[in-house]
């Protein structure tokens, strides 16, 4: 009896839980109970959630110098964007001043916005890219 209660004290369910063994009466096991059955009482694991990292906006800023076609390929190689959306973008900073080409965790957005700033000033352009919290 009491090499049942240690197997069942050692067991683990089929996810991976200890499975703790236990006589019908309460105690640990090993006594000698009138029925001689085992309980078995699961525990689980406190499973912590990770907050999600708060977003942030990569916002291009409108000027009248850098060339559309260059705002273009910037956000098809910085941000991944396909011709048309990259396009659609790029008007979109045309016309209204600025327009967001992206959302990203900060570190990634603080990155690309950076790389946006250092391509524009390496081809002469005042082209300005910036964060904002989403």
């Amino acid at each position: 009896m009491a090499a049942l209660a240690t197997f069942a004290t050692m067991a683990k369910d089929h996810e991976g839980n200890r499975l703790h063994g236990r006589s019908r009466d309460g105690s640990a096991g090993g006594n000698d109970n009138r029925d001689g059955g085992i309980v078995t009482e699961r525990r689980t694991k406190e499973q912590t959630k990770t907050k999600k990292p708060p977003l942030y906006k990569c916002i291009l800023l409108n000027d009248d110098y850098t060339p559309m076609e260059f705002v273009v390929e910037i956000l098809k190689q910085i941000f991944y964007k396909p011709h048309a959306e990259a396009t659609r973008i790029m008007l979109h900073v045309h016309q209204n001043g600025m327009g967001v080409a992206g959302v990203y965790p900060y570190e990634i957005a603080e990155t690309k916005v950076r790389t946006v700033e250092e391509l524009a000033r390496e081809s002469q352009y005042p082209l300005k890219c910036v964060l904002e919290k989403e």
